[in-house]
């Protein structure tokens, strides 16, 4: 189940390079801290391939299901050969992208300023992608793709948070959050959880509705008291935790062999 993050592409093209170029300058950062990294302002020659840091089933070429392959055609129509690594988790993607042996990763929210602000990747000239007009407005320049207005990512949409549970297992259905997160679940020691601070907001967005008194409106964004609540809770829910995740296949494994419902 993992959390809502929103998800963008972020251009790394000879970023590495010009970072690395300016270590020891005075004026290697600008006046909000960034490196100075540039931004393309014009599409180069290919260079026959791409190197792409992507999550699970972001770049799909038919091999994990002959029916779910967007690469060949891409590849047929550009020359461009796409050469993928799978990030685990946000912490392996960014450690992934510092190597500067990769072009675009396929960042979440709770990467994409660490990769920015460690100038691992490139401002992205919106000139140069013509769907980018065609992207829902309030996705676009937020606080997790883009800094002082300019664009670092195109982002393509969120990512939904679900409820997984064993419907051949879990009966009734669960109708809320509260089965893993009501300190006397019966599923109590079966349960997982991401393994990220991001999932801190999904202990916020629970309380939003369980406990309006807090006044919560934006599980991203908490005063002390909120941020200390919804800490108190996921303290609470350890004890029913079996493990904490961030590799996806050790949870799909959970869920086949039984040991997560």
């Amino acid at each position: 189940m993992r959390n809502k993050r929103l998800f963008q592409a972020l251009s790394v093209a000879s970023a590495a390079a010009l970072v690395l170029s300016g270590c020891g300058s005075s004026d290697s950062t600008s006046d909000s801290g960034l490196p100075k990294v540039e931004m393309m302002k014009e599409l180069g020659a290919g260079e026959g391939q791409v190197n792409v840091v992507a999550w699970a089933g972001y770049v799909e070429n038919g091999s994990t299901d002959p029916k779910v392959d967007w690469v060949t055609g891409f590849e047929k129509e550009t020359g461009c050969k796409v050469n993928v690594k799978v990030g685990a988790s946000s912490d392996d993607m960014v450690a992934l992208m510092k190597t500067g042996e990769y072009d675009v990763v396929s960042a979440s929210g709770d990467a994409s300023l660490r990769l920015i602000y460690g100038g691992d990747v490139a401002p992205v000239n919106t000139d140069l992608v013509p769907n980018y007009a065609d992207i829902f407005a309030n996705l676009k320049m937020q606080p997790w793709n883009s800094v002082d207005g300019v664009a670092y990512g195109i982002p393509h949409g969120r990512g939904a948070n679900l409820l997984a549970y064993r419907t051949d297992i879990v009966k009734p259905a669960p109708t809320s959050w509260g089965a893993v997160f009501d300190a006397n679940s019966p599923y109590a020691g079966k349960i997982t959880a991401y393994d990220s601070p991001i999932y801190i907001a999904d202990a916020a967005l629970y309380l939003m509705k369980t406990k309006p008194e807090l006044g919560i409106k934006y599980p991203y964004a908490l005063d002390q008291t909120q941020f200390d609540a919804a800490m108190e809770l996921l303290k609470q829910q350890k004890p029913l935790i079996s493990e904490y995740w961030g590799d996806y296949l050790k949870h799909v494994a959970g869920l086949k062999a039984g040991t997560t419902v």
